[in-house]
């Protein structure tokens, strides 16, 4: 007697993952890194390599370091064979249910990178951009719309990238820069970059796990001017909150990095507050985030201990 053995769609497949992770690794590493990843399909035949798209390039890399080979080695588990696993980046994609597939079936994730539109066409301000959105149309492209995706089609823009962007508006660059400094403002553009947010859906991550080294690195200041900024009062109130994490060395408990909420929305400055008799909300950060006195402490013992070893 022959026993068939099904193969697992990779969507399937991948939600098999996800349990498994979900029981090796904490609620928040979870939840901020793996449940966002989209299973793209697995190509059995050729390389034999399962995909994964990451909102942004710190997931990639975070999963790739820390994950790759465990999914690879559980894959392997399910189809009986070698997997390879790849995250690549894809921002500003929509999950699609194949609508030949029925309810019965596994659904059939594509990606839709979305074309850049005009303000206009954003907003739905007129009845020329409502045309465009009419199922079947085919009008004819505003010059700014053709320019546009002659830009976002060119060797160039494979370079750039002008699809990823990050919200900035010009009252933080007016306003809150002149307060917390350039140091502070490369700062918390930095850890926005290592986020995600989309203004009109709302969708939001701004909770990881970091090491300061590399948010250093992202804001190309050295280590000890990424700890002041994360102590300056207005940066702590209104921007970015810390938590230290801890690691047992021969030379006794040190710093190993630190898990971050970032302030994704710009908060009224403290002037404009009393300028229009309106106050911001305080508490913009989750509970776990309230005390950060002894992590104020861990950041000073390791600001001197950075004194003592340059000595």
């Amino acid at each position: 007697m022959v026993s068939i053995v099904e193969i697992p769609h990779h969507s399937q497949a991948w939600q098999v993952i996800l349990g498994q992770l979900r029981a090796d690794m904490s609620r928040a590493d979870f939840e901020t890194w793996v449940r966002p990843l989209v299973p793209l399909g697995f190509g059995q035949d050729s390389d034999s390599t399962f995909r994964l798209a990451a909102y942004n390039e710190y997931t990639r890399d975070w999963v790739t370091s820390r994950l790759q080979s465990t999914i690879s080695r559980k894959l392997q588990g399910l189809y009986h064979h070698d997997v390879k696993v790849e995250v690549i980046v894809t921002n500003d994609f929509s999950l699609q249910e194949d609508p030949s597939q029925n309810g019965n079936s596994p659904k059939v994730v594509t990606i839709q990178q979305e074309k850049p539109q005009s303000r206009a066409s954003i907003s739905g301000g007129n009845n020329s951009t409502k045309s465009i959105r009419k199922q079947g149309s085919d009008p004819t492209p505003s010059h700014r719309k053709m320019v546009l995706q002659r830009a976002y089609g060119t060797e160039r823009a494979n370079v750039i990238h002008p699809e990823r962007g990050m919200f900035v508006t010009h009252y933080y660059l007016d306003n809150w820069v002149k307060l917390i400094g350039h140091s502070g403002s490369a700062v918390v553009l930095a850890a926005r970059r290592l986020c995600f947010w989309n203004p009109e859906s709302g969708e939001k991550r701004n909770t990881l796990d970091i090491e300061m080294s590399l948010l250093a690195d992202k804001a190309d200041l050295s280590l000890r001017t990424i700890k002041n900024v994360l102590k300056h009062p207005l940066i702590k109130k209104y921007f970015l909150r810390y938590k230290v994490r801890r690691v047992m060395t021969p030379n006794g408990v040190r710093t190993a990095g630190i898990a971050l909420q970032v302030r994704m929305d710009d908060p009224l400055t403290p002037e404009d507050q009393i300028r229009i008799g309106y106050e911001n909300e305080d508490i913009w950060y989750s509970s776990e985030f309230d005390d950060e006195s002894e992590d104020e402490s861990d950041l000073q013992y390791d600001n001197d201990q950075d004194i003592e070893d340059a000595g």
